[in-house]
């Protein structure tokens, strides 16, 4: 299978337009999601990018979202990252497709045939001896590797990491596994996988709690004041979320935010929700 190349255009047409008016085929699947997790390219205008395709007809359902809700919920993700100003999730459009509409996200990283596929977080995240991290890291909590012998899982003391965790926050993510954290050679870092997103209740559930309680840094403070005010009724992003979700969840997520604000310091889990997703991958 020939990967698709990046072919300049003469149009100029922006990656959010390829990604939802392009012509989009399907190359394979990724087996190892839960859901229909498609693997495929768009083109449109002579420029081709590679992408991910989730029909909301291979939505698996779930006890606790709405049936039908996730590829809404991945791009509400999208518009609130893009909204704090941080390029942590890829671009990510709602369309038709050969298996009818779903969310279709731009595709970062090596192809699904590439040896180092799956590799990357691993320099983000680790399960190491000993009761502290080394510096550099930061303390999540002991994780079972075997029966009767724990190890310590930490996480990298990143500024990127650290805004996804605010994100993370903000949008009430229920799984933040270490597969869902994609780091590029040349410095960026995505993170991927966001349908079980904004529910009313508090339900974060996350590998980076090791900021838990401590203060936010100002560029983040900055960056939330900034969604507050593209929150406000009127403003487009709200006029969008109001399309993605509902009228509750919408209102939560104001809420989350002037509650960040508020405490000026990272959230700690609340007792009432598992804190940390299984597997960690």
């Amino acid at each position: 299978m020939s990967a698709p190349e990046r072919i300049p255009s003469q149009q100029g047409v922006s990656t959010q337009e390829v990604l939802s008016q392009g012509e989009l085929t399907v190359v394979g699947r990724i087996t190892d999601a839960s859901n229909a997790v498609l693997y495929g390219q768009v083109e449109l205008a002579g420029r081709r990018l590679r992408c991910v395709y989730k029909p909301v007809s291979g939505e698996r359902p779930l006890w606790d979202f709405p049936d039908g809700t996730l590829a809404e919920r991945e791009v509400a993700s999208y518009e609130v990252c893009r909204a704090l100003g941080w390029d942590l999730v890829p671009p990510t459009v709602l369309r038709d497709g050969p298996l009818g509409a779903g969310m279709c996200q731009l595709w970062v990283g090596p192809a699904p045939e590439a040896a180092d596929f799956a590799r990357g977080a691993e320099s983000l995240l680790a399960l190491v001896e000993g009761e502290h991290p080394e510096p550099g890291w930061k303390a999540v909590g002991f994780a079972e590797v075997a029966e009767g012998r724990t190890a310590l899982l930490v996480h990298a003391d990143d500024a990127r990491l650290r805004r996804l965790a605010t994100l993370d926050a903000v949008i009430n993510n229920a799984d933040r596994k270490g597969g869902h954290l994609l780091p590029l050679p040349d410095g960026r870092l995505h993170g991927i996988d966001h349908g079980v997103t904004f529910h009313v209740d508090n339900k974060l559930r996350t590998l980076l709690w090791g900021w838990a309680g401590e203060p936010l840094p100002a560029e983040i403070r900055a960056a939330l004041g900034r969604l507050a005010d593209e929150l406000a009724d009127g403003r487009p992003l709200s006029r969008r979320l109001r399309e993605l979700l509902t009228e509750a969840e919408c209102q939560a997520v104001r809420e989350r935010v002037a509650a960040l604000l508020a405490a000026g310091a990272h959230p700690a889990p609340s007792g009432e929700w598992p804190a940390i997703p299984w597997p960690l991958v």
